[in-house]
């Protein structure tokens, strides 16, 4: 009974680790694709969390348009590396085509939640930061979601000072995980 509970505890560190550093590294991929401002502290600590490993394979994986392949690049391997130490924690069987399969289907869910929550984050903040003060995590938040939320505005405008685009952009999101993301994954499991 023991050996659960450890598997269990050793799934639970390995989700939390690699699931925040891979948040990390999707986020600095992200704010890199919207042009984001990096001298702003958050994007400042994201780059200097992830340069030890972001660097060195730059220097293999050439950026591509002026995007950071490499960032994406690492994304999925950890990804592919979370999902193998799972599947060994647990003693069950795992190929490598539906360990990468499911690892495409992990970091394009990442990247829809990373959308989904921060624009959650910023109504949220929209609606308490009334003040007007300078938060640097707001403006992250706008160069990140802005590019989502702008056609989202001009398909349907502010009512009576009501923006309703985040509401559109979310519906859109959750239809993306369930469309996209979760067949990916079940393609992935089936390759298992």
């Amino acid at each position: 009974m023991s050996g659960s509970y450890s598997g269990q505890a050793g799934a639970f560190l390995i989700e939390t680790l690699f699931g925040l550093y891979m948040l990390i590294v999707m986020l600095r991929f992200l704010l890199q694709v919207v042009r984001a401002d990096f001298y702003n502290p958050l994007s400042q600590f994201i780059v200097k969390a992830t340069n030890p490993i972001i660097i060195p394979m730059r220097r293999i994986i050439p950026g591509f348009l002026g995007i950071d392949i490499s960032a994406l690049i690492l994304v999925f391997i950890l990804a592919f590396l979370k999902l193998w130490l799972l599947y060994q924690i647990f003693g069950r069987s795992a190929s490598i085509p539906g360990l990468a399969v499911s690892s495409i289907g992990e970091v394009v869910s990442l990247g829809l939640n990373v959308f989904f929550f921060s624009i959650l984050i910023q109504v949220i903040l929209s609606w308490v930061n009334q003040g007007g003060g300078h938060n640097p995590v707001v403006g992250v938040l706008h160069a990140l979601n802005e590019p989502l939320l702008r056609p989202a505005r001009r398909m349907i405008p502010p009512i009576s000072g009501f923006d309703l685009s985040p509401i559109v952009v979310i519906i859109g999101i959750q239809l993306a995980q369930i469309l996209i993301a979760a067949p990916i994954r079940d393609m992935g499991a089936s390759l298992m």
